[in-house]
């Protein structure tokens, strides 16, 4: 990892470093397991022990990160009970948020999501997952953004934090990229017809297909999964 890390000038030292360890564990760099040595962290950064300790507990709130006083500070395992929570929440929420926008027919954000779709399509012709799957994200996010409700968005947040590494795992897999940006363009175009109860449909088909995907990923495969 890099030394020359620093914090932008207008986030809090314990936003940043939660945020990039976030990161870290959702993208499996630091897999199930990994332990996290406060003192080589707190030297990467160029922090002190507290904002560090702060961001650790943090991501133990989220489930991410496991603290065993005396032992020290752990990766999470990644529970099949825990994804299949964050799975039933997120399929509550989101549907209810396309419903929502859909029927607030806000025409600043059906450009951006237009915009949204042409640069996933465009990740996908040079092979990009990384960018495609940032973009998947952000275009769940400004749709959930859209209809304004932030606590339910930082719900929301959480109860993926466990979804996003299995996620990591099933997104490569022949076909799924490009089914889910079909999926993604019948998103949109639910929205823009303004219908709420069709654009909630698009939404629980899209999310089926997310939730199969994930369960064939905690069967197939039961390593790194801890199966409680």
């Amino acid at each position: 990892m890099a030394n020359d890390l620093s914090p932008p000038r207008d986030i809090l030292k314990t936003d940043w470093v939660y945020g990039i360890l976030r990161r870290r564990i959702r993208d499996l760099e630091l897999p199930p397991g990994t332990a996290l040595r406060k003192e080589e962290l707190a030297v990467e950064f160029g922090v002190s022990r507290a904002p560090l300790s702060e961001a650790i507990a943090r991501l133990a709130e989220e489930g991410l990160v496991e603290v065993f006083p005396q032992h020290g500070s752990f990766v999470a395992e990644i529970r099949a009970r825990d994804v299949r929570e964050g799975l039933f929440i997120r399929m509550g929420l989101e549907i209810q948020a396309m419903r929502e926008a859909a029927s607030a027919g806000d025409a600043d954000l059906l450009a951006a999501l237009d915009a949204n779709i042409e640069a996933q399509a465009e990740s996908l012709r040079v092979d990009d997952l990384q960018r495609f799957y940032e973009l998947d994200e952000d275009l769940h996010d400004r749709i959930f953004l859209a209809v304004g409700h932030a606590r339910a968005r930082r719900f929301l947040d959480s109860a993926r934090a466990q979804l996003d590494r299995v996620r990591r795992l099933t997104l490569p897999e022949g076909g799924r990229p490009e089914a889910t940006l079909n999926e993604h363009r019948r998103l949109v175009e639910a929205l823009r017809t303004g219908d709420a109860d069709f654009a909630a449909g698009a939404m629980r088909v899209h999310l089926a297909a997310v939730v199969q995907a994930v369960e064939q990923q905690l069967l197939r495969v039961p390593d790194p999964f801890e199966r409680k």
